[in-house]
């Protein structure tokens, strides 16, 4: 994808939709994703595909487009030592400050074909005594959907379910079903998946404890990176946390968030900015 044309058509598309910038020298990866849509149409080359879409004449094209260039890396137990941070001592500071109400929520944004919120589940059922009685949410959300309907659906290949995850958890938690492993229903039933564009306002009318957004600032511009952490702040409950990438920060980013000072790589709410709601620019559909 040498021609500037498709390349700016292609990841503006990308861009406009979930906040996702590529870098000119990354041109590669959209044309890698975008081989089985152009097989699929008939489509012979990135210049014609960008045409159509700079044409505005199939908006299915365009939704398969996106849906084909979106990242959806993921693994089980990504990062481990931030991951068991996350699952013990921080959830134990959770349960101790929510003791009186024995609720926990947690969200997982970019939560892709559903590794990360599993974990999660997998590491409450481990410690099913401590959590007895309580009220556990797990809320998974993603631009994609058919990301989200893989996470669903808790089917991974073998090479997915290598990446990550323990092999005394694997039986423990999963069924093989031909070549493939699924995710028993019990665990599928702690996890409600739900499409969501973490670009527009969130709708969620509880606060949530733990707020993971991993991995996902990295691929946004500036502007998109302030807006998602600022709407993540506005769903944080008093004393919650939010849990980023090992290689991403709220420095410089946003006033409504801070580092923790008792858990390393965490963050909370900043206790010097005003409670007041985010203002958004309406999202191009």
């Amino acid at each position: 994808m040498d021609n500037g044309f498709a390349h700016q058509t292609l990841s503006g598309l990308l861009e406009k939709h979930t906040g996702q910038v590529v870098a000119a020298n990354r041109h590669w990866r959209l044309e890698m994703a975008l081989k089985p849509v152009m097989r699929r149409y008939a489509i012979p080359d990135p210049d014609t595909l960008a045409a159509v879409i700079k044409s505005g004449t199939d908006k299915q094209l365009e939704t398969d487009c996106v849906e084909a260039m979106i990242n959806n890396e993921t693994c089980f137990f990504r990062d481990q030592p931030n991951f068991a941070l996350l699952t013990g001592p921080l959830l134990d500071a959770m349960r101790a400050k929510n003791m009186q109400t024995k609720t926990l929520r947690i969200w997982s944004t970019a939560c892709s074909t559903g590794q990360e919120p599993y974990s999660l589940a997998m590491m409450i059922c481990e410690n099913a005594e401590k959590w007895r009685d309580w009220n556990v949410e797990i809320l998974a959300t993603d631009v994609s959907a058919g990301a989200l309907k893989r996470a669903k659906d808790g089917r991974y290949s073998q090479f997915e379910i290598q990446r990550g995850l323990p092999v005394i958890l694997m039986l423990k938690h999963f069924s093989q079903v031909g070549e493939d492993w699924c995710i028993q229903d019990k665990l599928k039933k702690m996890v409600t998946f739900r499409q969501n564009n973490m670009l527009e306002p969130a709708m969620y009318r509880s606060k949530f404890d733990v707020i993971l957004c991993r991995n996902m600032l990295m691929y946004l511009s500036e502007d998109k990176r302030r807006l998602v952490l600022d709407s993540i702040s506005q769903s944080l409950s008093p004393g919650g946390l939010v849990m980023l990438g090992a290689a991403e920060t709220v420095i410089g980013q946003t006033e409504r968030l801070q580092a923790s000072r008792e858990f390393r790589g965490f963050y909370q709410g900043s206790q010097n900015v005003a409670a007041h709601p985010v203002h958004y620019t309406p999202h191009a559909a």
